[in-house]
């Protein structure tokens, strides 16, 4: 399932990458060669960042190459640092569901807004951080869960 789940984080950071600079490239095209901008294009360029900077947030913490300071877990016995890294699993369980939570009420609020280049609805791209909360809290419940597995199988060991 872990598998699965990272196949479509990398496909759909992938996907946001592709769509980034298929736009922008055929702005730029359009702009110079034809003298004729594409209006929406900046605006669509920028929300597939969004979209790919959530999936790409979610995929390096479920892989672990997130960015972290690891001059702590360098010090500490090993003990210590399965306890920190469980902690950090939960605290990126919480923030996962707090940016989910209010990202939802920030779409509920502002969404009806439509958005400038495009006309379409502003909830279609404010909804990337209900999106990010979301994978991420999933991400956090699959490492807490593999962490979990690996201290009652080192606990086996022990005895």
């Amino acid at each position: 399932m872990k598998r699965l789940y990272k196949y479509l984080l990398s496909l759909l950071t992938g996907s946001s990458l592709f769509v980034v600079f298929a736009v922008v490239f055929a702005s730029s095209l359009s702009r110079y060669l034809f003298n004729s901008p594409i209006q929406w294009a900046e605006e669509a360029a920028k929300y597939a960042m969004i979209y790919g900077t959530m999936f790409g947030m979610v995929l390096c913490y479920l892989e672990g190459i997130h960015i972290r300071f690891t001059f702590l877990e360098d010090v500490v016995p090993a003990k210590i640092r399965s306890i920190l890294h469980v902690l950090s699993d939960i605290i990126a369980l919480v923030a996962g569901s707090v940016l989910c939570y209010s990202g939802y009420l920030f779409m509920m609020k502002r969404g009806g807004i439509e958005a400038p280049g495009t006309g379409i609805a502003m909830h279609y791209f404010q909804a990337a951080m209900v999106i990010g909360g979301a994978g991420l809290t999933i991400a956090a419940i699959f490492r807490l869960i593999e962490r979990m597995t690996q201290f009652s199988s080192s606990l086996q060991e022990d005895q």
